[in-house]
C-alpha cells in the first residue's frame, strides 16, 4: 500500500493518520497520531474455525515502556501482566466496535493496539479506539462503520475536544463519546456532579467532532480506491425455523405474559418448551429435513428459540408497554438495604437488594503506605488512595465454574464503581485513610454494577467516611423497532441479554458522577440518549430514598478495629532526621511504639496504630525531634543521667540537653546528686544552643506562668 498522510484539526489540536508506514502484512494498519503520542492499530482477519457460532474478536491495547522513555522494573525487565488501565483501554476498544460488525460474521478478528510512544499531554485510548475503526477498513473487513471516539473535557465553563491529563484532572468532566454515522454508540464519562443538561450538551458536542473522524475515514477509504464492506447475510434454510416457530410462538408468549412467574421459574418454563422440541425432532425420520438441519447445526435449535424469546419479548414491550415481569417502562424493581451486615472487623458493610440483586459491600480503612503505587503504569498519578473491586462469583447465577482470577469485565465493572464514588470521597487532608471497598455480587439479575455502586456508599457510611453525598445508580435498556423506541429503567437480566442497550447512570440528587452506554445497534440518537439520562434521575432519586431510610449520613467514629490515624507536618528538611540513617531511627520508634510511620515528600507525616495512644506516642516523639527551640522556652523534663558538673534531661521525645551544675539552683551546689536524681521531673528552661546545636538548660529565672504553662502541655501530650 502506498504511505498516505491526513491531518484533522480540532481546535488547533490535530490527529494525524499514517497509513502504509508499519505493519505491512497485517490485514490494515494505522499509526494515529496527536502531539508525541502515537498508536499503532492493526487488524488482521483469519477464516472462520469450525463449530464456531458466534463471532470471535480479540481485541489487545499494550502499553510499551519506551514510549515513556522507560526501562521496566523486575529481573525480566521486560513488560509483564499488562496493568488495570490496559484492560480497561481494550475494552473501550472493544465496546463501540464490536456492535458494527455483521451478526453473522465468524470469521476470526484480531485488533492490536501498541502504544509507541506517549508523551504527557495527549491520552491514548481514544485515539487507539478511533484506529481500530481504520484498520478494520482497511483490511476490508465486513463492517457497519467507520467508527471513531473523541474526549470531551469541561475547563470552566467550555467544552473542549481531547483535553490533556493536566486539562482533565482540573476539570468537571472526563466523557468518551464514540459513535457512527447512526449515531453514538458508546459513552464512558466520570462527572463531578454535573446536571443531566450539562452530560446530554456534552454528549451532543462530541458527537459533532466524532462526525468529522468518520468523514476523513470515508474519504481516505475512497482515496486508496476501497470500498466499505457491508455484505449481506448468508441464506439460511427456514425449514428448521418455520418447525420451531409452529411449536413454539403461542407457548412462548404465554410464558412472557405470566407476571406473576419469577425468573426461575420463567426460565423453566421456557426450558421445558425448547426441550419438548428438541425431543420431537430428535423423533422424527433420520431423512426428514428438519432433523437434518438440527443435527448439521446442533446448536441451532436453541438460537432460534432465542431469537423468538427476543420476538416476543420485544414486541409485549413496544405494543403493550409491559415487560416481562408486568412492571411498567420506567419502574424499578422493589429495593431494600442493610448496613453493618458483618462484624466490625469488617470496618463497614451495606448489602443492597434491587429485585433478584443482591450486592454485599465491605469497606476497608488503611494507611497512606496501604496506597495502590501505579509507577509500573503508564499513568500520570502515582498512586490511588480509593480502590473498588468487584467479584462475580458462578454461584450469583446459579452455576458452577472454576473461580478465576477477575476478568476483563470485573475490572471494568470495579472501575465504573470507582468513578462513580470518587467524586463524592472527602478530600485527603480531612480524612488522610485509604480507602477499599470489595463489591460481593451474592446474586445477579441486571445492573450489578450499579447495584455495587449502591452497596458502596452504604459500605462507606456504615463505616465512617465522611462523604460530601451519597450516590445511588440505575441502568437503562432500549427496545427499537423501526421507529418505535422504548426506554427501560431498571433492566433485568432478560432485557439486557434480548434487548439493544445498557446504559448505566449513577449519582449523587444533585448531578451525575458516572456513565457507561453500550449498544448492540449500530448508533442511537441525543434525544433518545436525553431520555434515558433523564429518566434514569428519577430512578437514582428513588432508590437514593431508600437507601437514606437505612442510614441518612455517615456514622461519626469508625470501627474500633480500624487504624487510628494522626497526622503531623514537619519541615521537609527534617525528614531525613526522622527516617535516619537507613531508616535507623524511624525503624527505633516504630518497634518503641508499635505505630505505623508515613512520611510524605511535602512533610506530611500520617502515623497509625489500632490503639490511639500508641498514635499519640510515636507522635509526641516526632514532633520533640522536629520542633524547633528557641531560647526561653519552658518544658517539663525528666533526669536521665547525671556527671560530675551536670545533669542530662530529656524534656521533649528525643530531644535532650545538660543542666549545668551551676545552673542547678540560684546557691551554690556541692554535688548534683544533692538536688536531682535520675527519674526526678524538672521544670527547665533552653538557655542556650550552642554552635554544634548542643541545648544548655537551666532551672533559674522560671516564672510561676511559665511553669504551669509547661506543666498543662505536658499533662495534655502523655
Amino acid at each position: 500500500m502506498a504511505e498516505v498522510e491526513k491531518s484533522i484539526s480540532f481546535d488547533g489540536r490535530d490527529i494525524r493518520l499514517k497509513l502504509g508506514l508499519l505493519a505491512p502484512q497485517a490485514g490494515g494498519s494505522v499509526l494515529i497520531e496527536s502531539g508525541d503520542t502515537s498508536v499503532l492499530v492493526t487488524a488482521t482477519r483469519a477464516e472462520a474455525r469450525e463449530g464456531i457460532d458466534f463471532l470471535p474478536l480479540t481485541v489487545d491495547y499494550e502499553e510499551r515502556l519506551y514510549a515513556a522513555g522507560r526501562i521496566p522494573g523486575g529481573i525480566m525487565r521486560r513488560e509483564g501482566r499488562p496493568p488495570e488501565k490496559a484492560i480497561l483501554t481494550s475494552r473501550l476498544i472493544d465496546r463501540p466496535l464490536r456492535p458494527l460488525f455483521p451478526s453473522w460474521l465468524r470469521d476470526d478478528l484480531q485488533i492490536v493496539a501498541l502504544t509507541l510512544s506517549m508523551d504527557e499531554l495527549v491520552p491514548p485510548d481514544v485515539l487507539a479506539v478511533t484506529g481500530a475503526s481504520i484498520a478494520t477498513l482497511i483490511a476490508q473487513i465486513p463492517f457497519n462503520g467507520p467508527m471513531a471516539a473523541v474526549r470531551v473535557g469541561l475547563v470552566g465553563d467550555d467544552f473542549i475536544i481531547n483535553p490533556t491529563y493536566a486539562e482533565i484532572e482540573a476539570g468537571d468532566l472526563d466523557l468518551i463519546v464514540a459513535g457512527s454515522p447512526e449515531g453514538v454508540i458508546m459513552i464512558e464519562a466520570g462527572a463531578n456532579q454535573l446536571p443531566e443538561r450539562d452530560i446530554i450538551e456534552a454528549i451532543d458536542f462530541g458527537y459533532e467532532a466524532v462526525r468529522d473522524l468518520i468523514k476523513a475515514q470515508q474519504d481516505i477509504v475512497a482515496e486508496l480506491g476501497l470500498q466499505i464492506i457491508q455484505q449481506a447475510p448468508p441464506a439460511v434454510d427456514q425449514t428448521l425455523e418455520n418447525y420451531i416457530r409452529d411449536r413454539a410462538n403461542d407457548e412462548i408468549k404465554k410464558i412472557l405474559s405470566q407476571f406473576e412467574f419469577t425468573k426461575t421459574e420463567r426460565d423453566h418454563a421456557l426450558d421445558v418448551v425448547k426441550d419438548t422440541i428438541e425431543i420431537a425432532i430428535a423423533e422424527l425420520p433420520e431423512e426428514d429435513p428438519v432433523r437434518v438441519a438440527a443435527t448439521a447445526d446442533p446448536k441451532a435449535v436453541g438460537k432460534t428459540f432465542k431469537e423468538i424469546t427476543k420476538y416476543f419479548m420485544r414486541r409485549q414491550i413496544v405494543e403493550d408497554n409491559v415487560r416481562v415481569d408486568g412492571r411498567k417502562l420506567d419502574e424499578v424493581r422493589p429495593v431494600s438495604c442493610q448496613v453493618s451486615v458483618l462484624p466490625k472487623r469488617v470496618h463497614g458493610s451495606g448489602l443492597f437488594n434491587r429485585g433478584l440483586t443482591q450486592v454485599l459491600s465491605n469497606c476497608t480503612l488503611g494507611t497512606p503506605g496501604d496506597a495502590q503505587n501505579l509507577n509500573d503504569d503508564l499513568q500520570i498519578d502515582q498512586s490511588k488512595r480509593y480502590l473498588h473491586h468487584y467479584n462475580f462469583p458462578p454461584f450469583s447465577v446459579g452455576e458452577t465454574k472454576p473461580l478465576r482470577a477477575p476478568g476483563r469485565r470485573e475490572i471494568g465493572h470495579g472501575a465504573l464503581a470507582e468513578r462513580a464514588i470518587l467524586p463524592i470521597l472527602p478530600p485527603k487532608e480531612q480524612f488522610p485513610y485509604v480507602i477499599r471497598v470489595v463489591s460481593e455480587v451474592l446474586s445477579s439479575n441486571g445492573s450489578t454494577s450499579m447495584g455495587s455502586v449502591c452497596g458502596s456508599t452504604l459500605a462507606l457510611m456504615d463505616a465512617g467516611v465522611p462523604i460530601i453525598k451519597p450516590v445511588s445508580g440505575a441502568a437503562m435498556g432500549l427496545i427499537k423497532e423501526g421507529d418505535e423506541v422504548r426506554v427501560l429503567t431498571d433492566i433485568q437480566g432478560i432485557e439486557d441479554f434480548l434487548g439493544d442497550m445498557d446504559f448505566k447512570v449513577a449519582g449523587t440528587d444533585t448531578g451525575i458522577t458516572a456513565l457507561q452506554m453500550d449498544m448492540k445497534i449500530p448508533g442511537l440518537s441525543l434525544e433518545t440518549i436525553a431520555q434515558a439520562v433523564h429518566q434514569a434521575k428519577e430512578a437514582r432519586l428513588h432508590i437514593l430514598e431508600k437507601m437514606l431510610q437505612t442510614i441518612d449520613q455517615p456514622r461519626t467514629e469508625t470501627s474500633p478495629y480500624a487504624p487510628r490515624l494522626l497526622t503531623v507536618k514537619i519541615d521537609p528538611d527534617m525528614i531525613g532526621l526522622v527516617i535516619g540513617p537507613g531508616g535507623k531511627t524511624i525503624k527505633g520508634i516504630t518497634e518503641e511504639t508499635g505505630a505505623k510511620i508515613d512520611i510524605e515528600d511535602d512533610g506530611t507525616v500520617t502515623i497509625s496504630a489500632v490503639d490511639e495512644s500508641k498514635a499519640k506516642k510515636a507522635r509526641n516523639i516526632i514532633q520533640g525531634m522536629t520542633r524547633k527551640l528557641h531560647e526561653g522556652d519552658v518544658y517539663v523534663g525528666r533526669v536521665t543521667r547525671i556527671i560530675p558538673i551536670g545533669a542530662f534531661v530529656e524534656f521533649l521525645p528525643g530531644k535532650e540537653g545538660m543542666i549545668h551544675i551551676s545552673q542547678l539552683a540560684d546557691y551554690r551546689v556541692g554535688k548534683v546528686e544533692d538536688e536531682v536524681a535520675v527519674g526526678d521531673e524538672v521544670i527547665i528552661k533552653v538557655r542556650e544552643i550552642d554552635g554544634k546545636g548542643r541545648i544548655n538548660l537551666t532551672r533559674l529565672g522560671i516564672h510561676p506562668d511559665q511553669a504551669a504553662a509547661a506543666r498543662e502541655a505536658a499533662a495534655v501530650n502523655r
